[in-house]
């Protein structure tokens, strides 16, 4: 086990002022909705639901707030639908990079996102152009409580077909096929663990070592993804100082 996690580094995480916190409220009301439409609003029957509200109190998003949002996704009178739409790319020095988004404007979200990629020195690609260098994992983050022992939650995690484990001062990651991830979230829950998270997430096969001038350019372009609502999750594999000092 490592001091830190390499599954917390490889996506940028929100939250950082109160102003973020309004911007990710807004990105998870919208995976709020996709959850409702897609398997109902009973989070007892909807594991994505349950996982996208685990990751809504995790980002201390109120929990009327929840509420609201599944009950408007599952009104009749709910007409906005989302598409799931996924770009890829190179950032600066030619950093793979991958850009998950939800809309209901293609058009509006594609040209924002071809500009984020030139405005940084990138360029927007075709599909598939990097995908190839990541793997979908999923992964389960999980509070780490007082009194804990690593070796014990590790040994439960793989008993319950995890593949690989690490974790902070604060947070378990666990990560498994994403075939095995409602297993795995489903028994640590049982054994009364906090899920703060779990999602499927791209992990990259390899990282690159980049310049102080090229990390520069992909911090800014992953700051400006951040910024816009249409984008939910951005992936890469640059290897950036003091990642986790900024989760």
């Amino acid at each position: 086990m490592s001091g830190h996690s390499k599954w917390a580094t490889i996506k940028r995480q929100k939250g950082k002022t109160d102003a973020a916190r309004a911007n990710v409220f807004t990105k998870i009301g919208r995976e709020l909705a996709v959850a409702v439409r897609s398997g109902g609003p009973d989070p007892n029957n909807n594991p994505r639901l349950r996982d996208v509200i685990s990751k809504a109190r995790a980002a201390n998003m109120p929990n009327d707030n929840i509420m609201r949002s599944i009950k408007k996704a599952s009104g009749e009178d709910s007409n906005v639908v989302y598409d799931a739409i996924t770009y890829e790319g190179y950032g600066s020095g030619g950093v793979a990079v991958i850009v998950e988004t939800l809309t209901d404007n293609k058009n509006r979200t594609a040209a924002s996102v071809r500009h984020i990629f030139d405005k940084c020195g990138g360029s927007l690609g075709t599909t598939n152009c990097v995908s190839y260098m990541f793997e979908s994992k999923g992964v389960v983050t999980v509070e780490k409580a007082v009194g804990d022992d690593d070796e014990e939650i590790m040994m439960l995690a793989l008993d319950m077909g995890a593949d690989d484990f690490d974790s902070s001062e604060t947070e378990y990651y666990i990560s498994a096929s994403p075939s095995a991830l409602d297993a795995v979230r489903d028994g640590l829950e049982k054994a009364g663990k906090k899920i703060i998270s779990s999602e499927v997430s791209q992990v990259p096969s390899a990282t690159v070592d980049v310049d102080s001038e090229t990390e520069t350019k992909i911090r800014r372009m992953l700051d400006m993804f951040d910024d816009d609502d249409d984008v939910q999750n951005v992936y890469h594999n640059a290897n950036l100082a003091d990642d986790d000092d900024e989760e």
